[in-house]
């Protein structure tokens, strides 16, 4: 199923009210927008999201993408974000969008 406009404006307001030193998942974003799967969100990030805060989208295990691994994760240092090993310390810095199941 192709992803819709409105998914993907969805999606892009999901991902500007991260806050600074804050983080999300691929997949909590999926799941704040009602998408079946992270993939979609990572679509929308690589294709439409240079006037977001990209860097603070990471995958599941506190990795950042692998292409971008040294500005993403020198951004989020900037801004205060725990990381240990190459990886966000989830525990500290995840953020949890507002009226989700796990908010």
């Amino acid at each position: 199923m192709a992803t819709s406009d409105a998914q993907v404006e969805l999606v892009r307001a999901l991902v500007a009210t991260i806050p600074l030193g804050r983080v999300a998942t691929y997949g909590d974003v999926a799941a704040a927008a009602g998408l079946s799967t992270p993939r979609t969100v990572g679509w929308i990030m690589r294709t439409d999201a240079a006037d977001l805060p990209w860097h603070r989208v990471i995958g599941a295990g506190g990795k950042p993408a692998a292409h971008l691994a040294e500005r993403q994760l020198r951004l989020l240092a900037e801004e205060g974000v725990t990381i240990r090993d190459g990886r966000v310390d989830l525990r500290a810095a995840r953020f949890t969008f507002p009226d989700t199941p796990n908010g």
